[in-house]
């Protein structure tokens, strides 16, 4: 199983869209989505020096429109994209070029909302001096419990022994000062402390807007840097990408779950290194592609047909699929399986794994087409379980 991964910010460095930008197609499609978000995209992808791009207003913008338009160099035809990649995941604000590609959303839509995501990190950044620092290595244990002592947030938990703690820079001080045992602290030149509590404003800010969002049903299975469950509904999509503005990126779940699914290649759209690397580290045995530069384009798509196989998830405009989250088992809810019909947001059941329960919900109302699993059945992440035919549609 091919699954396709986008990087989050930190990913980027000075040119680095230099050699893609000689492809006329690839500089019309940035330059387009650069007017979208009001940012010259093209100037900031090739001659802006580190500093001017580290800025999180430039760089979330940046990062999510080379990965849309990288995506069309390397799939030309969307729906070749479609019958071959299983998942897609992304890293922090990758999460909406993921969403994107899935087409959950729209890139024009993604732009909207990494445009004003970055604006406002960006002002909530400004209120307090905060930041983050790499904790790697140490006691899993230990290291957690020396960040809650600090008061610190462990904002990205990225696999065994690299864990991102944030907060502000007197508590980050007071982690320099008494650091986890066997851990080696590496500061990161960030504008703040994302994915935590600093961050509230500018969840408030994406509520709003996230509202107005029209949303599809993924085309292809997201796995969600919340907690590693697969989504599928796009509205859970985008509700997912507003709340993770304040609440910690857990990839290691997110690795979890490519596990689970049985991913055999993982593909990192550009500017690509981080995510295969972690993967490298923690994924033993899957083969990684990092895709920097449109000279190696054949051979991404080589290994895009050597991994490739289709998610099944078949949309159609007369019904609607409900998948699973999880890995476990599914136990169907009382009276469910004799439902002919179901109310918006009614629980169809759970899937129970040997730490912990994860409900389904219908998230829209409609007519039961088919049971496609039975009470009691194993079943994967993103697994389909049930199709309705949703309540008005002819």
């Amino acid at each position: 199983m091919l699954i396709v991964v986008a990087p989050g910010q930190g990913a980027q460095s000075p040119g680095f869209l230099e050699p893609w930008l000689e492809d006329p197609d690839f500089a019309q499609r940035l330059g387009w989505l650069g007017t979208v978000a009001d940012l010259d995209l093209v100037h900031y992808g090739t001659k802006a020096d580190a500093e001017t791009i580290r800025d999180t207003a430039i760089a979330q913008p940046l990062l999510v429109a080379t990965g849309l338009v990288a995506a069309l160099a390397l799939f030309p035809h969307p729906a070749d994209a479609f019958g071959k990649i299983g998942a897609v995941a992304g890293h922090s604000v990758g999460e909406l070029t993921a969403a994107a590609g899935a087409r959950a959303i729209t890139a024009e839509q993604a732009m909207v909302l990494v445009r004003e995501r970055g604006r406002a990190m960006a002002r909530a950044a400004e209120a307090t001096p905060t930041g983050m620092t790499a904790v790697l290595g140490g006691d899993a244990d230990e290291v957690l419990a020396v960040l809650e002592r600090h008061g610190l947030t462990p904002a990205n938990v990225n696999a065994a022994g690299q864990v991102v703690a944030a907060g502000t820079t007197e508590q980050l001080q007071a982690l320099a000062d008494d650091p986890p045992a066997k851990a080696r602290l590496s500061p990161l030149s960030v504008a703040g402390a994302f994915h935590t509590e600093h961050m509230a404003p500018a969840v408030d800010v994406m509520a709003s807007l996230a509202r107005g969002v029209s949303t599809h049903d993924a085309r292809i299975p997201v796995i969600s840097n919340a907690d590693g469950t697969v989504v599928h509904d796009g509205r859970d999509v985008v509700r997912r990408i507003v709340r993770q503005v304040a609440n910690p990126v857990r990839w290691d779940l997110c690795q979890e779950t490519m596990t689970d699914l049985g991913v055999t290649g993982i593909l990192e759209m550009p500017p690509a290194g981080t995510l295969t690397g972690i993967a490298r580290r923690a994924l033993k045995g899957v083969e990684t592609f990092a895709l920097k530069t449109p000279d190696q384009l054949d051979d991404a798509r080589a290994f895009c047909e050597k991994h490739g196989e289709s998610a099944h998830l078949d949309t159609s405009p007369t019904w609607r699929l409900l998948v699973s989250p999880t890995k476990g088992t599914f136990v169907r809810a009382e009276g469910a399986g004799e439902a002919a019909s179901f109310a918006p947001e009614t629980s169809i059941g759970v899937v129970r794994a040997r730490r912990e329960e994860t409900p389904v919900n219908a998230p829209y109302g409609g007519s039961v087409v088919e049971w496609l699993v039975e009470d009691g059945d194993l079943v994967s992440p993103g697994q389909p379980l049930l199709r309705l035919h949703p309540d008005g549609v002819a």
